[in-house]
């Protein structure tokens, strides 16, 4: 029971939680409390009669400001909420400690606790005895590498603008420092030289963050036996190829587009023949081409510098520009049949081949499909000459991986992009609880530590309404199928097959074309208009074909080979799907982003080494297999080229669908067992 003088926290329009003390005694069946206001307001709080919920109890004072919150004796919302609070506005403290967990405040300004002499301090020191700290975090994967010999993962997880990116750099940083000395050209420079260049052309500005990345990656950083850094590699998600063709108000296109722009006076971007980014309409149609205390000139300096550093020569003529001529000059193409087939598609009969104007709409929707597929190559293949900068000859002993990966967003008008970043965050969050909860208290089940069992929040409902059979996208990608399928169409099916049956699925009061989904972070609505067309995500191949006749050897290059284009170091946000050959199962292509982020999570977890999971039997018969060949006998894990496979021991917890090994291997015989 609530006594007199309890303290308790109360929901507020503003404020959201504000304190207030007990005055009277509570007793079950009340139906309001009697509160007093810090400010000395008296106030009746009245009770659900149908719930029993009573508001959540305050921590006393000289627990407030912990660093590590585990060590509240309430751990509810509010609770948390002004612990960090507290930390933050008293102290400037942003970082706080949930037990194995970190909690970061973005500051939105530099702040002196990154420097060597902190990292130093780190370096050796036991989590638990120093401040909470990004360093003490990447301190702890580093020391477990070391001495357990066991590879790690940190995932940076958050909502958009939170400073996830900045974190994983820091991460990395403190890799690179403790793990040998910087010399010129050293690999700890290149890796860290990594993260300017993929900023450029990989990040740009939002509503909510000024230098927010618009795709996910996951790098992982390879030691060698006496743990130092030897070489790195990244894969890289969701890339927003939409914002090449279109920014929100108060947005940019990517970075890169403006560093060009305002450096377009120097001798090596003047055959460009470029000029201000507001000229151009793919760069100024957010009316906000300028971020506050960012010189884009200098920032191109920097990319510059990074490329050099990784050992490329810098080429940016690749870049798709407005205006056709000028296009077709750079991409060294014929300019007459590019114009034919931005304004014609060809159609096939039993008996002949001919063209089919396009209407306006439909010629800027190819135009757009064209310009964002050939930045998506460029971004791979950026991303492919890093790796191979990055790559190292030596023997990988061990590695630590770092994800950082879009947070979840909620804007004024959600699309697809926000629909795949949120389902995205949906299994990440799923992750988080099955190994910080369920696993957790597993283990101390099985250990026989006296504990309460604490029911956490599953949020598999929602992944099922997005994934399941006859989901949201299995009814996508069905649409997709139908000759007259649309975005309308595909709304009422919809609204017919989950409103009313699925508790996270919505719809507007307002709205025949949106629908809403209750995530586990906030709910959101999405507007349906454009879904189809970004997840089938077609060029036209007339277009493709031209290009492919360039003098050009990088746009060759790019257009090699068609698979590039869904690779599997960069998956873009409107590449779910992918219809590229004739006759093909539109479903056979499906590729889950979510799935693919999960299978890395799985594979790059401690609690899932393969090693643990199979036979000594089996291993040796694998290495007895692999003596002959000129490569190490090993058997690697590497979820860049994979394919499904049985294995002869018990099913564990972890399902057998995310253990992949490299088809490299040539271990087809493996499916017979």
């Amino acid at each position: 029971d609530l006594m007199p003088y309890a303290r308790v926290w109360i929901t507020h329009l503003t404020e959201v939680w504000i304190s207030a003390e007990l005055t009277k005694d509570y007793n079950p069946g009340d139906g309001a409390l009697q509160l007093q206001l810090e400010d000395g307001t008296e106030l009746e709080y009245k009770l659900d009669p149908k719930g029993n919920a009573l508001p959540p109890l305050r921590n006393p004072d000289f627990l407030v400001g912990e660093n590590d919150l585990t060590a509240l004796s309430f751990l509810n919302e509010p609770a948390v909420l002004h612990n960090l609070r507290v930390r933050f506005i008293d102290s400037k403290l942003i970082y706080t400690y949930c037990g194995i967990i970190l909690v970061a405040i973005n500051p939105y300004e530099p702040l002196p606790i990154y420097g060597t002499d902190i990292i130093n301090a780190y370096s050796g020191q036991n989590m638990g005895d120093m401040d909470p700290h990004i360093f003490s975090v990447a301190e702890e994967a580093y020391k477990q590498m070391a001495r357990d010999e066991r590879n790690q993962s940190i995932i940076v997880s958050g909502e958009s603008g939170a400073g996830k990116t900045v974190s994983a750099k820091y991460a990395m940083r403190y890799f690179a420092t403790v793990s040998g000395s910087f010399t010129k050209a050293s690999v700890e420079e290149r890796v860290l030289a990594s993260s300017p260049i993929m900023e450029a052309i990989g990040n740009a500005k939002t509503t909510r963050n000024d230098n927010s990345s618009r795709f996910g990656k996951y790098i992982e950083i390879g030691f060698d036996r006496k743990h130092h850094i030897i070489g790195a590699n990244m894969r890289t998600y969701l890339l927003e190829k939409s914002r090449v063709v279109f920014q929100a108000a108060e947005e940019r296109n990517y970075h890169i587009f403006y560093q060009l722009c305002a450096s377009a006076h120097l001798p090596e971007f003047r055959a460009l023949q470029l000029g201000s980014a507001s000229d151009f309409h793919c760069t100024n149609q957010g009316r906000s081409p300028i971020i506050e205390e960012v010189d884009d000139a200098q920032e191109m300096q920097a990319t510059c510098k990074a490329f050099l550093l990784l050992g490329k020569k810098v080429s940016f003529s690749l870049y798709w520009r407005y205006h056709l001529s000028k296009f077709c000059e750079l991409m060294m193409v014929s300019c007459e049949p590019m114009a034919h087939w931005l304004c014609h598609k060809k159609l096939k009969t039993v008996t002949e081949t001919f063209s089919k104007p396009l209407s306006k709409a439909e010629a800027m929707d190819g135009r757009d499909a064209l310009a964002k597929l050939i930045y998506a190559r460029l971004f791979t293949w950026i991303v492919g000459q890093i790796n191979r900068a990055l790559h190292s000859s030596s023997q990988q002993h061990s590695f630590i991986g770092v994800l950082d990966i879009y947070g979840f967003e909620t804007f004024e008008i959600n699309s697809f992009e926000q629909f795949c970043i949120n389902y995205a965050n949906e299994k990440l969050q799923q992750q988080f609880n099955v190994h910080v909860f369920k696993l957790e208290q597993e283990e101390y089940l099985r250990e026989q530590i006296p504990w309460t069992l604490i029911d956490f929040y599953d949020n598999q409902t929602c992944i099922n309404l997005i994934e399941a059979k006859m989901g949201l996208l299995d009814l996508l990608d069905e649409e997709c199928m139908m000759p007259k399928g649309s975005d309308d169409s595909w709304a009422q099916k919809l609204y017919n097959s989950h409103l009313k049956k699925s508790s996270h699925f919505d719809k507007p009061r307002m709205s025949n074309k949106a629908f809403i989904v209750h995530h586990f972070a906030d709910k959101v609505e999405y507007q349906c208009e454009g879904f189809l067309e970004k997840n089938k995500d077609t060029v036209n191949e007339e277009q493709i074909q031209v290009l492919k006749l360039s003098q050009f050897a990088l746009l060759l290059e790019l257009f090699q080979e068609e698979a590039n284009a869904s690779g599997p170091s960069s998956i873009a946000a409107s590449g779910r799907t992918k219809m590229t050959r004739v006759g093909q199962s539109f479903r056979e292509h499906k590729k889950s982003v979510g799935l693919q982020i999960v299978k890395i999570l799985n594979l790059y977890t401690p609690l899932n080494e393969f090693e643990e999971r199979v036979s000594v039997s089996f291993m040796k018969s694998v290495q007895a297999f692999l003596k002959g060949r000129q490569e190490s006998p090993q058997l690697l894990m590497d979820s860049k080229t994979v394919f499904p496979i049985f294995l002869p021991f018990s099913p564990s917890a972890v399902a057998l669908e995310n253990l992949q090994i490299p088809s490299s291997l040539n271990l087809s015989f493996l499916t017979c067992f």
